[in-house]
């Protein structure tokens, strides 16, 4: 079969190149993750919202260093692009972002993240979702992000909002979560939107 139009994100254009640390201002980095990271992945899944939201948890360093180890192999087969948001003068941990389910054909992929709860509140994550958002458009040349969340993760459309993901709909019932099926919000953010 033909494909009669050529692919948003050229194949091969992530894994040509190394993942690159990302400035977010306001004292946040972007950086790829490494296996002495895992303490810190774990320590963050044992919070309650994170499980809540993201339905999993992490039983043991070892189980979060497979994890990194999964993040870290999604660039090179360029299936995600997971960052490690960091203090910058310290490399503490604050939160994750990442883009997920890359369509390179059609240039789109799908935003994810969490805070660590000594992080909320702050503006961390706005700023980092932000800055992956910037770097996905303007250097990797995606055209389309989506970001759901569902209905009751209100911190989570507040990230929305703040960082130019204009609400599109809802997705009834589309979530199991730990307590029950939940209704997603469906917001997008494009590169002509910056």
């Amino acid at each position: 079969m033909s494909v009669l139009v050529d692919p948003t994100v050229p194949v091969g254009s992530l894994a040509a190149r190394s993942q690159p640390t990302l400035t977010a201002g306001g004292g946040v980095l972007l950086r790829p993750w490494n296996p002495g990271d895992a303490q810190a992945v774990m320590d963050a899944y044992q919070d309650g919202e994170i499980q809540r939201w993201h339905v999993q948890r992490a039983d043991s360093p070892a189980e979060a260093r497979e994890w990194i180890a999964g993040w870290q192999g999604g660039w090179a087969a360029e299936t995600g692009a997971h960052w490690a948001v960091v203090d910058s003068a310290s490399d503490v941990l604050l939160a994750r972002a990442a883009l997920k389910g890359l369509k390179f054909a059609d240039g789109a992929a799908d935003v994810a993240y969490w805070t660590v709860p000594a992080a909320r509140g702050k503006g961390v994550c706005p700023r980092a979702v932000d800055a992956m958002a910037r770097w996905a458009f303007e250097v990797a040349g995606f055209h389309r992000l989506d970001l759901k969340h569902a209905i009751g993760n209100t911190a989570s459309c507040r990230v929305a909002e703040k960082t130019g993901f204009v609400a599109e709909g809802v997705l009834r019932s589309a979530w199991l979560q730990s307590d029950g099926r939940h209704d997603v919000h469906v917001h997008a953010r494009l590169r002509s939107e910056g």
